[in-house]
């Protein structure tokens, strides 16, 4: 069973606001276990993977960039894909629906002046 999976187990599926509050963390801990290292080191690949302005919009005190499963599967590549889904425990497709809808705030979230703090 996988960290989404525990999480929506122990909520009774219903996730709503307490997911989005928690889904930062979450992704912070799921990239601790990854090549990724943390947040920074997400946005990094993400920018060098041609979704720099998305990126920017997140970091920005503007509204957030919108980012689709298939930009995220283009920039991180298949290999990234798989380890991410592996430590979130649910298939590939469906950690790129997870990062798609809650990464741009959680890197918002993460970046209150504007920049990630360093792990």
């Amino acid at each position: 069973m996988g960290l989404l999976d525990s999480l929506t187990g122990a909520l009774g599926g219903n996730l709503s606001q307490l997911e989005a509050a928690a889904m930062p963390a979450l992704i912070s801990a799921v990239l601790a276990k990854t090549n990724l290292g943390d947040l920074q080191g997400l946005a990094n690949q993400l920018q060098q993977g041609g979704l720099g302005n998305q990126v920017q919009s997140w970091l920005g005190n503007g509204p957030n960039l919108p980012v689709s499963a298939e930009q995220l599967r283009a920039a991180l590549g298949s290999d990234q894909v798989r380890q991410l889904a592996q430590h979130f425990g649910v298939s590939p497709d469906a950690a790129l629906k997870v990062l798609s809808e809650h990464l741009p705030g959680a890197i918002d979230q993460a970046s209150p002046n504007g920049v990630l703090p360093s792990a």
